[in-house]
């Protein structure tokens, strides 16, 4: 059996979107699943290699020492600025992304048989300006289940993404009539 394949399945790279919440706490999540031998593999260990200032790539953890399964790498979207938005991009923000994965395995949108050859990349918005912890948490932990069924299922639709293309829309721009 090569590395994608489990049973009859076979996993390409899947990749995912979502975006959860309002305001600061809001999370806006984007996954890349694959096999650790892949692409998603080469790509997993390269960014966990080239840190950069503000943005250190980092393993989502459950607790210290527990993983979430497939190895998930965080990657923050935002650099990080100040004490608080540290607190929550490595606290809050990891702990949602950690369990939002573990959601997707217990819903079978990921393999529980199948964790152990894949990896998992993260790229996860915190925003500087967030202070709830509760619901930085919450957001990431639904934002990263969303992207990761949205992947397994190929969405959008070319369909959806056509019909949406004259009224674009999304929290920081929205055009003035059709475009």
């Amino acid at each position: 059996m090569s590395d994608a394949e489990h049973g009859s399945q076979v996993i390409g790279m899947q990749i995912g979107e979502s975006f959860v919440g309002e305001g600061a706490e809001a999370a806006h999540v984007n996954t890349v699943l694959g096999s650790r031998t892949g692409p998603a593999g080469t790509a997993w260990a390269t960014a966990l290699a080239t840190p950069r200032a503000g943005h250190v790539p980092f393993v989502a953890v459950l607790r210290p020492g527990l993983p979430a399964k497939p190895m998930t790498l965080f990657v923050n979207k935002a650099a990080v600025e100040t004490t608080t938005h540290a607190d929550l991009t490595w606290g809050a923000a990891q702990a949602g992304v950690a369990v939002g994965v573990m959601d997707a395995v217990a819903e079978g949108v990921v393999p529980a048989d199948a964790v152990d050859e894949l990896v998992l990349i993260a790229a996860v918005w915190v925003n500087p300006e967030a202070a709830d912890a509760e619901l930085v948490y919450a957001n990431n932990r639904s934002a990263t289940a969303s992207a990761l069924r949205a992947g397994a299922a190929g969405l959008p639709s070319a369909g959806e993404a056509l019909g949406a293309r004259h009224a674009p829309v999304n929290p920081f721009y929205t055009p003035p009539g059709d475009v």
